[in-house]
């Protein structure tokens, strides 16, 4: 569904999946989905985490990423 860079930033910031989810305020299951790629972000979803990372959207999440199939 995508290639993002969401744990390596998230490891970066020493942050559990779980703690992330929350300054995200979205669902840890949901969070993880992302993470691992079989759950799109959605709109608002990339901009909480970006924010919660303190990272700019294209740099979790860059343009030019080859997406899994």
């Amino acid at each position: 569904m995508g290639n993002n860079k969401i744990r390596e930033f998230r490891e970066k910031a020493g942050l559990s999946q779980v703690e992330l989810a929350r300054r995200s305020k979205m669902a840890s299951t949901n969070l993880s989905a992302i993470e691992r790629g079989t759950l799109m972000a959605w709109p608002k979803a990339k901009k909480a985490i970006s924010k919660a990372l303190k990272t700019a959207e294209g740099e979790i999440w860059p343009v030019n990423a080859v997406v899994k199939e």
